[in-house]
């Protein structure tokens, strides 16, 4: 079945804000969970348990750990001298070296990969 392209286009915009809907409800789901995992927080704290088995599934707590730096220039440095590199992700990023190899563009680095596809974005008509 062949579709033309204002078709096509009316579908995309539907199933757009059908998504849009659900991501409403999902982020107002999501908003009553946080408060539930703060009244197991707290009841773990008021018991001192990390876990907790009751009839309906067992609650497990346990402390999560983010790292991050007010200082990058000094934390590179750190790094550097530590000769620490493993703390560092690996992951490129793509706005920063797009930018590097418009800017350098007879500098390649050995085993660059640049993965590129089209997209597609669908903008709703505006009313005048």
């Amino acid at each position: 079945m062949k579709y033309s392209a204002d078709k096509l286009t009316r579908i995309y915009i539907k199933m757009r804000e059908a998504i849009r809907d659900k991501e409403d409800e999902i982020k107002s789901v999501k908003k009553q969970q946080e408060t539930v995992v703060e009244k197991l927080l707290a009841l773990c704290e008021e018991q001192d348990l990390d876990s907790l088995r009751t009839p309906s599934g067992t609650v497990s707590r346990r402390v999560q750990t983010h790292f991050g730096t007010s200082d990058w220039e000094r934390m590179y440095d750190f790094i550097k001298e530590n000769d620490a590199f493993y703390l560092l992700e690996k992951r490129i990023s793509s706005t920063a070296m797009k930018e590097f190899l418009e800017d350098n563009p007879d500098l390649m680095p050995v085993g660059l990969q640049a993965n590129r596809k089209y997209i597609v974005s669908v903008l709703k008509p505006r009313k005048k």
